[in-house]
């Protein structure tokens, strides 16, 4: 098992803050360091300082970090046209030598388009450039020669498919979320790995099963995984603190999300482990406490 740090940066963090993580990340041994992607905060507080972009917060600590992996969970198709965004991940997998993965969604979060001028169309339609995204993406990074695609909504004429990304065939690609439906069949025939994000131990086994029903007809292997809000103390009084500090219900957290002692989330991780789960992203939601993150590898990481 696998253990990942991932931020909410929209919540209100800087650049700086962020590099604080993703080097703490590094030297205490965790194996990925990943952000959201979003433009602003979700829910009520103070808006300050603003979101960073996603993927020029990961361009730079590509050269300030040298082995933890990095990644979005998730970027949104609306966000960005798919040849662009094909350059930026190729571009920021040479940046780090490698070490990019693309989590990669529909994108859901109204407000934030209507706030920056980012159209987002019914979901239906969202889907649909989703997947076409899906097939460009993976169509520019592995041509040897040009590329052309005709689809719905998106049409590449001649691309010269350039710059490559380093990892071959190409960085990894993380498919998100809990529908019965579209997402195992857009799982199972363009993803490396299915992320179940914030479920019960019961829904994502269910979620997992539908993945894996998916992938069996197309006959392809794709790596299971789950997020999950982490809040780890030594005692009662430190997880409550924790708790409060985020403005969770602890007995919500104890329920869906990683919550308690070191041996109470170290068993909890073995359960999802016991569902087929071989990573595990851990939201760290309070940037500022490191201590928590140096519990979690003192004590967890070393058991899983």
């Amino acid at each position: 098992m696998k253990l990942r740090i991932f931020t909410e940066p929209q919540q209100g963090a800087t650049y700086d803050d962020l590099l604080t993580v993703a080097q703490a990340t590094e030297r205490l041994g965790f194996d990925a360091f990943f952000r959201s992607d979003h433009y602003m905060r979700i829910g009520e507080g103070e808006p300050g300082p603003g979101s960073t972009d996603a993927w020029l917060t990961l361009a730079a600590l590509a050269r300030e970090t040298s082995t933890i992996r990095l990644g979005t969970l998730v970027s949104p198709a609306t966000f960005r046209l798919p040849g662009p965004l094909a350059i930026s991940v190729a571009q920021v997998d040479q940046m780090s030598g490698g070490r990019v993965e693309l989590g990669f969604g529909t994108g859901w979060f109204e407000e934030e388009h209507r706030s920056y001028g980012i159209p987002f169309p019914p979901v239906g339609e969202r889907f649909g450039r989703f997947e076409e995204q899906l097939e460009i993406i993976l169509g520019l990074w592995t041509a040897e020669k040009t590329y052309s695609f005709e689809g719905s909504y998106y049409r590449l004429v001649d691309s010269p498919a350039l710059p490559k990304p380093i990892q071959r065939p190409h960085p990894p690609v993380i498919i998100g979320g809990v529908g019965a439906k579209r997402t195992p069949r857009l799982v199972a025939a363009f993803a490396d790995e299915y992320n179940a994000p914030f479920r019960t131990l019961s829904d994502t086994s269910e979620a997992y099963a539908r993945v894996r029903e998916a992938s069996a007809e197309t006959g392809r292997t794709v790596l299971l995984s789950a997020a999950q809000t982490v809040c780890v103390g030594r005692d009662q009084a430190e997880i409550e603190r924790r708790a409060a500090a985020i403005g969770q219900d602890l007995a919500g957290l104890r329920a869906g999300g990683l919550a308690g002692t070191p041996a109470e989330v170290v068993d909890k991780i073995g359960q999802l482990g016991e569902l087929g789960a071989e990573r595990v992203y851990l939201q760290v939601m309070d940037l500022s406490d490191l201590e928590h993150l140096e519990l979690i590898a003192a004590e967890v990481l070393p058991q899983v």
